[in-house]
């Protein structure tokens, strides 16, 4: 599949943003964030398609993680290997599974975009890719979470603008989540 860049800007601490159309497993970064569940159980949607390509390795790697240390909890996120990913990095963000919009799915989404910066700055990484987060089988409204996203992201820098991370991507592989990010991002303004 082709990589198309349909928007990209610069956040004030210099940062790069882009929303992209394509493959989350063919990003060439240090890190792709994988829309997982507090088990780690990697089955279908974005979790399944890191599970074939990078292989049984990164289910194996989840397992022991949450062996040691528990279910991650929604709203935080946890790092293991990416096997045969060009990627070096699968950081699983666990974001909430959408009821109503009046439990705080918000601010879980944000925290898990967060946590997986976090991750990514502590381990000295300078790209990332994320996939829209909760929105497919979680049910998380698709322009609320471009919106949400863009603004953790934001948000993010403001508090580090020294972070190791220097790049953002937003990609999906559905044409019509990558048009609603592109529209979110055009209408986004950093603070």
């Amino acid at each position: 599949m082709t990589r198309d860049i349909l928007f990209e800007f610069s956040l004030p601490s210099g940062q790069t943003v882009r929303v992209v159309h394509g493959d989350l497993t063919e990003e060439q970064v240090d890190a792709i964030v994988n829309a997982a569940n507090e088990h780690l159980a990697h089955g279908g949607g974005v979790a399944g398609a890191i599970v074939r390509k990078g292989g049984r390795v990164i289910q194996e790697e989840s397992t022991a993680w949450v062996r040691e240390h528990g279910p991650v909890r929604t709203g935080t996120a946890a790092m293991t290997g990416a096997g045969r990913l060009s990627a070096s990095k699968v950081i699983h963000a666990v974001g909430p599974v959408w009821r109503s919009g009046e439990s705080g799915e918000e601010e879980d989404l944000a925290s898990a975009v967060q946590s997986a910066l976090t991750l990514a700055n502590e381990h000295k990484l300078v790209s990332i890719s994320f996939p829209a987060i909760s929105s497919g089988i979680f049910g998380f409204p698709k322009k609320l979470c471009a919106q949400v996203i863009l603004e953790a992201v934001g948000e993010f820098f403001q508090k580090h603008p020294d972070a190791s991370v220097k790049e953002v991507n937003l990609v999906n592989i559905d044409h019509h989540t990558s048009s609603i990010f592109s529209q979110e991002a055009q209408a986004y303004t950093p603070a």
